[in-house]
């Protein structure tokens, strides 16, 4: 084998080790993102859960409406819209040590919606945008994930 043969055959062994690791590292780095984003879609669920399971009866004297009662901060109702806002934040349940752990901020928006015009039929819209930090190449991304749904009233009278 003459030096030129060796020198080849070890660029190409140093070419096929470095893919394999870089390979490695972004494939660990994408199952951490799964995680995280796993995680976070859980957090939004959550939330969407709790206000499912609130009351909601506006045919009682005086009307019940808990699902304005999430322990958010920051909370504002505007009445031209009849939206109410307001946000919590929340660890992300992936397994972490110490101060190895990701905030995550969801972002709550209850719309009461008016069906046909018509006073009486009313549906809440609940959208909860769950959003996350993660770490790529010394760079702080942010994600959000999000979850809508449609809530009508607990009374089952219709009028």
């Amino acid at each position: 084998m003459t030096l030129g043969e060796v020198l080849i055959a070890t660029a190409i062994v140093a070419l096929v080790f470095g893919g394999i690791i870089t390979s490695y590292i972004q494939s660990g780095k994408r199952v951490q993102w799964s995680g995280y984003a796993l995680a976070a879609q859980s957090l939004a669920n959550e939330v969407l859960e709790q206000a499912r399971a609130a009351s909601w009866d506006p045919t009682q004297t005086p009307p019940v409406n808990n699902l304005t009662n999430m322990n958010l901060q920051s909370t504002s109702y505007d009445a031209a819209t009849l939206t109410y806002s307001g946000y919590s934040t929340a660890i992300l349940d992936v397994p972490y040590a110490s101060t190895n752990y990701i905030l995550a901020t969801n972002y709550v928006t209850l719309q009461t919606i008016s069906v046909n015009g018509s006073a009486n039929v009313q549906l809440q819209f609940l959208r909860v945008d769950t959003v996350w930090p993660f770490s790529l190449r010394q760079t702080n991304l942010f994600f959000t994930n999000t979850v809508c749904t449609m809530i009508a009233p607990d009374n089952r009278a219709v009028n």
